[in-house]
């Protein structure tokens, strides 16, 4: 099953309404984006791990 970036790309790369630079500059920044995006969920499901684990001795030095 295709990704809906795998998709967007199939689409962006067959249309007639780009040059191919701007299909080129369009996929750079779209892949960018879902890079960065996913960065982010990782980074929140990280920070909120650390916080966790993190919290019992917050409370215990009267920080939390």
């Amino acid at each position: 099953m295709k990704t809906k970036l795998e998709n967007l790309e199939k689409e962006i790369k067959k249309t007639d309404k780009l040059s191919k630079e701007h299909k080129e500059e369009a996929l750079g920044k779209i892949k960018e984006w879902y890079i960065e995006d996913k960065a982010e969920g990782l980074l929140g499901k990280e920070l909120l791990k650390i916080t966790k684990e993190i919290a019992p001795m917050l409370e215990e030095i009267g920080l939390e």
